[in-house]
């Protein structure tokens, strides 16, 4: 059995079904303990023709084979098969049930994570705890009940017909049990440490291995195969040197389990005959008493199991409640109002922001307004905090008060839901789910409707290369939309951003992978279908926002210079030196580092 706090829960939420698996439970042991005394009535009357029935000697005759013994036998087969049966519905229906509320409730709490829990936590190791970790989870919680209810109940039971049969003899037997008990206490230990790294090794495997197909075309370009190989082989052998050590333990675990139960067979075996030599004993009884201890062996076993399965159940359940303890460190506070009707006026007022694990600042006094309608540009080199300056707006981190507003109102006193729903936004990294095209262009929005879907394509200049595959809408794309080109993916992502129609539209670098004369099409349509709602579009090529209404210039955290194109060409020299540069760029065909 596995206990903790997140856990513990479900004993008393499947309490009705569980307790229907232990009282059948009880019956199959119960019994199950009459078969000795049936295999000593058959034992007694083969040898003496004569065998004891409730008190009196009866000759062991076939009415007395099939009444006392095989009629008793079948009763016993059948409550025997109806209550295992019962018993296995109940405790693995329960387990089950377990690891499908759990791992909702993980996957729950960690689409609530803020996004700088994800920067420190690979896909890989989380993606463990979801599979490996959770199926640790729902095998002690069945198999342990289980093995600690019937260990305890029919141990208890075959102990009590031992002890009232010969106290010295079940004396003697025990001795081994102890040792057992005793040993297995300390190995659950190191059994527990060691399935703890063990459960390391395999999220650092399962990490490199998720990188690796995530970017298998880099390695292939790059012609890293071998090297690639070499690495995941360093951590296949570190990931089998750590289960095979851990299997040490285990199998330790075993055979001195085997060897103490082989020892109390000698006792048994020894101190028994000597019994029935001295009379204190019959033939059929030392049977029974054999068969009594072997009835003690399966707890005795189950015992060990559940060291073993305890152990690893309670690592596991540690890595899962470090997720489910994890802070939401981006969340409502209790007073927060719901934004509605939202018209896309931002304001920031002298801000700043450092990440959660920075160093320096990422923002340093930041302070401009956008107001409701406006198409926005924000231009600055690369690491200039653009991209920071967007995930305020949306919430990714936490921001000071006072400092950042959407409406006139504090960011910090609207909900985060409210907020959201009055944006859509395109991030760098356009991500595209396993899914048909149509399903990705209208995750946005709760019902699809294919006019509309075609509308936001044809706005994103997408719709001519989608109906040119063979399923037009509903091709299916590849994983993170790898049967699409780059430029096809930022125009679907956009598509899907279009066909929200929110208040607040924002686009980070989102037209990086197509020509100049698609991007002008595209922003041409974008700046047509938008009018009266605010636009935020970062880019690197001034082009790109030299005729939107107003241009944010930042550089090394800072907002240098807020205006029109041509406003900040005559004020701000580091504006148009990057224009001047971009420019000759353009003309000389070549690059330059701006």
């Amino acid at each position: 059995m596995i206990f903790g706090r997140h856990i513990n829960q479900y004993y008393r939420k499947h309490g009705s079904l569980l307790l229907v698996g232990i009282a059948a439970l009880i019956f199959v042991d119960y019994f199950q303990l009459i078969l000795p005394e049936l295999y000593r009535i058959v034992v007694n009357g083969m040898n003496g023709g004569l065998v004891e029935i409730d008190g009196s000697l009866v000759p062991f005759t076939m009415d007395v084979l099939l009444d006392e013994v095989c009629l008793k036998l079948i009763v016993v087969i059948v409550v025997m098969v109806v209550g295992r049966f019962l018993w296995r519905v109940s405790f693995y229906g329960a387990a089950i049930r377990v690891e499908t509320d759990l791992r909702n409730r993980m996957f729950d709490h960690c689409k609530n994570l803020s996004q700088d829990y994800f920067q420190v936590n690979k896909v890989g190791n989380l993606m463990s705890l979801f599979t490996n970790d959770l199926d640790t989870i729902q095998e002690c919680f069945g198999d342990g009940i289980l093995m600690f209810c019937d260990a305890l109940l029919l141990g208890l039971l075959a102990f009590l017909k031992m002890w009232n049969m010969d106290r010295r003899l079940t004396g003697l037997s025990m001795i081994p049990m102890v040792l057992l008990f005793l040993i297995g206490t300390v190995l659950f230990k190191a059994m527990k440490a060691k399935w703890e790294v063990r459960q390391e090794a395999f999220s650092r495997l399962s990490d490199f291995s998720q990188e690796n197909f995530s970017g298998i075309a880099v390695i292939k370009a790059f012609v890293k195969e071998i090297l690639e190989l070499k690495e995941f082989a360093r951590l296949n052998r570190e990931n089998e040197d750590i289960n095979v050590a851990y299997t040490r333990i285990a199998t330790l675990l075993d055979i001195l389990t085997f060897l103490l139960v082989e020892s109390v067979i000698c006792v048994i075996l020894g101190y028994g005959g000597y019994l029935v030599y001295c009379g204190r004993f019959d033939a059929g009884q030392l049977v029974e008493y054999i068969v009594y201890f072997n009835s003690i062996i399966w707890p005795v076993m189950a015992v060990s199991m559940l060291i073993e399965k305890t152990s690893r159940g309670k690592a596991s359940l540690n890595r899962i409640s470090e997720l489910l303890d994890a802070q939401i460190t981006v969340k409502d506070r209790a007073d927060v109002t719901q934004l509605r009707d939202m018209k896309g006026e931002i304001a920031f007022r002298h801000l700043s922001f450092r990440y959660p694990d920075g160093e320096f600042d990422a923002l340093r006094d930041v302070s401009f307004t956008i107001h409701a309608g406006e198409s926005v540009g924000v231009v600055g080199r690369t690491g200039s905090g653009k991209t920071i300056l967007v995930d305020l707006i949306l919430r990714a981190y936490n921001v000071p008060d006072g400092t950042l507003f959407i409406d006139g109102h504090d960011v910090n006193k609207i909900s985060i839901r409210s907020l959201r729903e009055g944006c859509a936004y395109v991030p760098q990294d356009n991500f595209l789910f396993s899914d048909t095209i149509e399903n990705n262009i209208s995750f946005a929005v709760d019902e699809v409707d294919d006019s509309l879907v075609e509308r936001a394509a044809k706005l994103s200049d997408v719709h001519d290369d989608i109906v040119d595959f063979t399923a037009g809408y509903r091709t299916v794309l590849g994983e993170r939309g790898v049967t699409v080109s780059g430029g096809q993916k930022q125009r679907i992502s956009i598509a899907r951003a279009v066909l929200k129609d929110a208040a607040v539209l924002i686009l980070d670098d989102s037209v990086s992978a197509v020509d100049m004369k698609t991007e002008k099409h595209i922003l041409h349509n974008l700046m047509e279908a938008r009018r009266g709602r605010t636009t935020i579009l970062i880019a690197h090529r001034i082009s790109t926002v030299e005729h939107m209404d107003k241009i944010i210039f930042m550089d090394e955290g800072c907002v240098c210079g807020v205006g029109s194109h041509e406003s900040l060409y005559e004020s701000c020299e580091d504006y148009r030196r990057m224009v001047d540069l971009q420019r000759m760029e353009e003309e000389e065909g070549g690059e330059t580092d701006v």
